[in-house]
């Protein structure tokens, strides 16, 4: 079972660095699309590019799940584990700019895979475990529903906060 877990956990860090590849690019391939832009990057703003790591983990955790069923812990697991992913793109970004001042790109493209990488080597770890105390999976799947839909009302009603803009343009969401 553990190969298993380490397996899982590594095509999901290839899945997500894919799909988050694929995000970021989609809606100007697809010319603006509006029904695309809640999942993809509208823009160059922080949280855009945590929009790019939280849908392609998503996705891949409803896929994993099938296989994880029997882990009660599951939810709550990959809850912890989409936190501290979308977390660490602007703790990583802002502290980078903060020391350097600015932030070539080659530096955020990598922020991406660094925050996916440590993402998935911290769910392992919990996957190891037994048992994670886990109260309520149904909350977790409901708190991820939660930032789901904060990712898609944002991107069309923008609140006007830095997190949200885009450092290229200036504008907010779309």
């Amino acid at each position: 079972m553990k190969r298993s877990i380490e397996l899982w956990q590594l095509m999901g860090f290839a899945v997500t660095s894919l799909g988050g590849t694929i995000l970021h690019f989609l809606y100007d391939w697809l010319g603006g699309a509006l029904w695309i832009a809640p999942f993809s990057g509208v823009n160059e703003s922080t949280w855009e590019h945590m929009k790019l790591l939280f849908w392609p983990m998503l996705i891949y955790a409803v896929v994993q799940s099938v296989h994880f069923r029997d882990r009660a812990d599951f939810w709550c697991i990959k809850l912890k584990g989409i936190l501290l992913g979308i977390s660490l793109i602007p703790i990583l970004f802002y502290t980078y700019n903060g020391v350097i001042g600015r932030s070539p790109d080659w530096i955020n493209i990598a922020i991406f895979f660094i925050a996916a990488a440590i993402t998935y080597i911290c769910e392992t770890r919990l996957f190891r475990k037994e048992a994670t105390s886990c109260k309520s999976p149904k909350r977790a799947i409901a708190v991820l529903c939660l930032i789901a839909l904060a990712f898609a009302v944002f991107t069309f009603q923008t609140p006007k906060l830095g997190l949200f803009q885009d450092p290229l343009t200036g504008t907010y969401g779309l």
